[in-house]
């Protein structure tokens, strides 16, 4: 092979490796055969059928609740968490810190079953949860998933100017004014990119939510997997086709978003 073709040639097997099996579930989520193995023509029938089946629709509606809250509670105490051990110096910011990031590099089954200990003695301690469910897995994706906001947040705080706080500082604003209007807009599309990264990690989380759900609080992602089991099932093509079509949209807009801000960047 010509030295100068094997970089694209690479390039197109990488794209094909990533693309080819989406690309085949978009296919034969229009099959008209309950085989989706087997072509029978085209049809929008699975479609039809999963939005007609309530348990998927259920978890699903589950999932983005489970995924929103956590996504906003673990931007919060990340983004805190970030200030603290970029601007502050005390005893056992170490230690801190690798509590934060722990959860990280801990095997998910490890954390499941902790938490699943833990729930339990706190039920029998106290009485709390009566029983697993919303609270428990939104408590459950936080623990993890402001490890990965903090470690955003806390790249960003290393790049800002300190200087502009204390310029703000002396000009008579309270170091809490000085963030919330100096520091805070700076971060804020790292904020913004946590948020966005939590919300995929709570909706993508199987394992864990598999320790801390309860009867009646399956995620999306357990239904899915529980259906998977029993056997390849057409509907299945259609919720993946869907949700690839909804984060095709997404990255769409944010890329629309971004070109328009670099321009009037440009511009002014």
């Amino acid at each position: 092979m010509n030295r100068s073709r094997f970089p694209t040639v690479a390039l197109l097997f990488g794209f094909a490796f990533l693309y080819v099996p989406i690309a085949s579930v978009i296919v034969y989520s229009f099959n008209a055969s309950p085989l989706v193995t087997v072509w029978a023509g085209f049809s929008t029938r699975w479609y039809g059928e999963l939005f007609a089946n309530r348990q998927m629709l259920e978890a699903a509606w589950l999932s983005v609740r489970i995924a929103a809250a956590v996504a906003t509670v673990a931007a919060l105490l990340g983004t805190l968490a970030a200030v603290a051990l970029a601007r502050f110096r005390f005893r056992g910011r170490a230690l801190f810190g690798s509590l934060v990031y722990a959860p990280m590099v801990m095997p998910e089954v490890v954390i499941g079953l902790a938490l699943l200990l833990l729930f339990a003695a706190t039920r029998d301690a106290v009485g709390w949860p009566e029983t697993r469910g919303f609270a428990t897995i939104l408590l459950a994706h936080v623990t993890f998933a402001m490890a990965f906001v903090t470690v955003v947040v806390r790249a960003r705080l290393a790049q800002v100017d300190r200087t502009l706080e204390d310029a703000a500082m002396d000009l008579g604003a309270t170091p809490t004014k000085a963030f919330l209007q100096v520091t805070l807009p700076l971060i804020a599309p790292a904020v913004g990119a946590g948020w966005l990264l939590a919300f995929t990690l709570s909706l993508d989380d199987l394992v864990i939510s598999s320790f801390v759900a309860g009867p009646g609080s399956s995620t999306l992602p357990m239904v899915v997997y529980s259906s998977v089991r029993l056997g390849l099932n057409p509907q299945i093509n259609a919720l993946a086709t869907l949700i690839v079509a909804v984060v095709a949209l997404a990255i769409g807009i944010a890329g629309w978003l971004m070109a328009r801000r670099a321009g009037a960047t440009s511009i002014s």
